[in-house]
């Protein structure tokens, strides 16, 4: 296989893993709103969604981490170089803060499974824009290639963060009106 074969296979797993990692905290949003409701629809829905998560972390998420991270590991391998670009010391260390954000919904996952519902919905819903802001800051570090140039994606980040909370708060404030 060629470097870029494995480029590819990174590519692919890493879209497998963020679309797990977008989706997982939406059902969590969903699984704590339903131990509002009354019995027995919250404990069909606790069934539902426990299984839903289980599928997810088990043959999407956590396949896709390892799989992300071992091509990754290949490429610089192939080409260990990029270790002593800035834009790379900067990518490894978002990634390695995303691995910390997927144990850390692992987390949560396993306090649900267990009845403990420790975040509200509205904080379910900010903790689930963080996979975003990862995503946004890796993909401009790759592209660029630049930590100056990264510097302006960080300013226009914080920005496209602040959006995403009035967002969601809106839409909360929306909600709450109903």
């Amino acid at each position: 296989m060629t470097y870029l074969h494995f480029k590819a296979l990174h590519i692919i797993f890493v879209v497998s893993w963020f679309a797990g990692l977008f989706y997982m905290p939406r059902l969590f949003v969903y699984h704590t709103e339903a131990n509002e409701k009354p019995s027995p629809e919250r404990e069909i829905l606790f069934a539902q969604f426990t299984k839903m998560e289980k599928l997810l972390w088990n043959a999407i998420m956590t396949p896709a981490c390892w799989l992300t991270l071992i091509f990754g590991s290949i490429m610089l391998y192939i080409t260990p170089a990029w270790l002593d670009q800035g834009w790379m010391q900067l990518k490894l260390a978002f990634v390695v803060g995303l691995v910390a954000y997927h144990f850390f919904t692992r987390k949560i996952l396993l306090e649900i499974r267990q009845g403990k519902f420790r975040f509200s919905s509205f904080q379910l819903r900010l903790f689930n824009e963080i996979a975003t802001v990862f995503l946004f800051s890796i993909v401009f570090l790759v592209v660029l290639k630049n930590t100056v140039d990264w510097l302006w994606g960080v300013l226009g980040l914080i920005a496209f963060a602040v959006l995403i909370m009035t967002a969601v708060r809106t839409v909360k404030k929306m909600r709450e009106k109903k």
